[in-house]
């Protein structure tokens, strides 16, 4: 428990400053809301006085942070000037669909590197390893952009997988199987986008790691006994790379939530990125501040989850902790 607060606090300190330096990094920038509704000869400067008193804009910013960190604790997060309602409203429904595509997204990415790492170490210096090695070489230095854009354009060509959304115009008509399907179709290729951008890191790092323990003493000593290779390697190698593999397991929910803010753009994904970008360009600060600091929620949920993982399996940290 006592390991648990101690990572709990440490996440709610980051919080407190991502909100602090978000906060202000928004309101030194140029320009707000209202300044286009300004330029609008038809709305009367004293109007948008008004608007300006009645959001707190008018305040300074110690005291316009105090607002929204007081509606924050109520669980609204704010106001949004372009939706005129609570930030919690519209962020909710944004981050299942979110969660939905890192999720299976970290699944599959996860699933292929285990499998081609752990092969790829247990079989060095084969044609396949060499191989893997340079198409993942490569693969590092594509930005996710291009392979968003590539898909995208494959798409439209060949019009087999939609080209964006989350669910066809008319698929509310038709059976629950056949609205799976639909769905699935629309999210094979945001998917398979985040995994071609985070598959290489994922599975250099897991053969690099497998192949060290499999170098070790312990496990030289193990194939002297005459235990065989997948003995070896599930039950010798996999248990010591266990940690380094853990650990990247917390970061890598970070990366890929980071690389689906990007997909989603190019996807029409209904998650937080188009959100965030329609955000930006409004100048709606709030709903940016609260879509940076519920990024920064599930990243640090995923980094307390690979800690108490962590926890279970090295008994040395639970040691330091008893």
């Amino acid at each position: 428990m006592r390991f648990l607060l101690h990572r709990a606090a440490q996440g709610a300190f980051v919080l407190i400053a991502i909100s602090i330096v978000g906060f202000l990094l928004l309101h030194i920038a140029p320009g707000e809301f209202f300044s286009e509704i300004r330029l609008n000869p038809q709305i009367a400067p004293a109007t948008v006085d008004a608007l300006r008193v009645q959001y707190g804009l008018d305040r300074s910013l110690p005291a316009q942070y105090g607002l929204w960190l007081r509606s924050a604790l109520r669980g609204d997060f704010g106001f949004s000037f372009a939706y005129n309602r609570p930030v919690s409203s519209l962020l909710w429904p944004r981050v299942r669909n979110t969660l939905l595509l890192n999720t299976v997204a970290l699944t599959a990415a996860w699933l292929f590197a285990l499998v081609l790492g752990a092969w790829a170490a247990a079989h060095p210096k084969g044609w396949a390893d060499r191989l893997s090695a340079v198409l993942t070489s490569t693969m590092l230095v594509v930005p996710d952009l291009m392979f968003a854009l590539a898909l995208l354009m494959v798409a439209v060509r060949t019009r087999r997988f939609p080209a964006g959304g989350m669910l066809g115009l008319e698929a509310a008509e038709h059976s629950l199987w056949s609205q799976a399907q639909d769905f699935s179709e629309h999210l094979f290729l945001p998917v398979l986008t985040i995994v071609l951008g985070v598959f290489p890191i994922l599975y250099r790092h897991v053969r690099s790691s497998l192949a060290e323990a499999l170098a070790s003493p312990f496990v030289q000593a193990a194939r002297g006994y005459g235990l065989g290779r997948n003995q070896i390697l599930f039950r010798q190698a996999f248990p010591a790379a266990a940690n380094p593999l853990i650990s990247l397991f917390g970061l890598s929910f970070g990366l890929l939530l980071s690389a689906s803010l990007l997909v989603e753009v190019v996807f029409s994904w209904p998650g937080l990125g188009p959100m965030l970008l329609e955000s930006i360009l409004a100048r709606d600060v709030y709903v940016i501040v609260g879509v940076v600091l519920l990024s920064a929620v599930l990243v640090i949920i995923g980094n307390l989850f690979a800690d108490v993982l962590l926890y279970w399996n090295d008994p040395r940290i639970r040691a330091e902790w008893q």
